[in-house]
């Protein structure tokens, strides 16, 4: 919750919550957003205000999953600025999900998603274990319905989903089956939704791969600039981010960052990570795009990426995703 987000979502949230009786005021308290920062369209706030947000909600209205199932529904992909749009024009249902989990951190999502294939299934899967339980039920309902609102505009229709299940206590069946087709199966021990896997590679009605190759460049631009001063780990990767091609290694990361190699390792190691973990990250995400933009050779990948030789960019690249990058980029120009 360290990268900064639009304020769009809590301006949307605190309309969300006047209608329903509670001032702007009560809505906003103790989380450091004045009202008159609801009305600036670029204005950039952290994750925990916008938590703040919502547990006075929560507080007030109660944390309702039906509040959050109501609320999902209103992010359309217009309120997502540039990440609604490169999902829009992307040119499978496949890639709209690749890169939408790619760039999820300029959403307004506090759950970590991920797609998995088993078989001929798709399985979506929506972590909510480091969400604040006070806030999780309404939260879990809020992304979850609004990753339903995302796949209805990118179709123009809702796709069937084979199951639902949610970690949550039994609610009314009516406000669930109207938003996902189906009734969920209650006190699961994840919250995951399944698919037809064959619909990944649908086509989608207003996909345009140029626009889609700009609006990628420009969530890798957008994130760069969100990237704020936090934890280690996050001042790494935007280091690692706003210099593709000169990829320092852990001795002069650590001097620019002020510290011994000994303590960043510590520092790392403590947040969950490494160095080797972080760049490859970094490279990957950056490989994946310059594939999919076009423009550049493989050598000339390879060489800003910081590998010296052309097959050490293969074996990291396979390492990474399963496959060579020239099958990565033929499957993408073919789709």
């Amino acid at each position: 919750m360290t990268v900064q987000r639009a304020i769009t979502s809590v301006r949307m949230q605190v309309a969300f919550a006047e209608e329903r009786g509670l001032p702007v005021a009560a809505c906003l308290q103790g989380s450091g957003i004045h009202p008159d920062m609801l009305g600036q369209a670029d204005c950039t706030i952290d994750a925990e205000q916008e938590l703040t947000v919502v547990r006075n909600m929560c507080r007030e209205l109660g944390n309702e999953a039906e509040l959050g199932l109501a609320m999902g529904q209103r992010y359309h992909l217009s309120s997502y600025g540039v990440w609604g749009f490169a999902l829009l024009s992307s040119p499978t249902f496949r890639q709209a999900v690749e890169l939408g989990l790619r760039y999820l951190d300029l959403t307004f999502a506090f759950l970590d998603i991920s797609l998995q294939e088993q078989g001929d299934d798709a399985i979506l899967i929506l972590d909510d274990s480091r969400v604040p339980e006070e806030v999780r039920e309404y939260l879990l309902a809020r992304d979850a319905s609004a990753v339903m609102m995302i796949q209805e505009e990118l179709f123009a229709g809702r796709i069937p989903l084979s199951s639902l299940e949610m970690r949550m206590p039994a609610r009314p069946a009516a406000s669930f089956e109207a938003i996902f087709g189906l009734v969920p199966q209650f006190d699961r021990p994840r919250s995951q939704a399944r698919f037809v896997a064959g619909l990944l590679d649908m086509p989608l009605p207003q996909a345009n791969p140029v626009t889609a190759r700009l609006c990628e460049e420009q969530c890798q631009q957008l994130l760069v600039q969100r990237y704020r001063q936090g934890g280690v780990a996050l001042q790494v990767r935007r280091r690692l981010l706003s210099q593709p091609g000169s990829f320092p290694g852990m001795e002069a990361m650590a001097s620019a960052l002020g510290v011994t190699s000994r303590t960043l390792r510590r520092q790392l190691r403590a947040e969950g990570t490494g160095y080797r973990e972080l760049l490859d990250e970094v490279r990957r995400m950056l490989a994946e795009q310059w594939l999919i933009l076009g423009g550049l050779g493989m050598e000339e990948i390879s060489e800003r990426l910081g590998f010296s030789e052309l097959s050490n960019f293969n074996h990291a690249f396979r390492r990474w995703t399963g496959q060579t990058p020239a099958r990565f980029r033929r499957e993408r120009q073919r789709k």
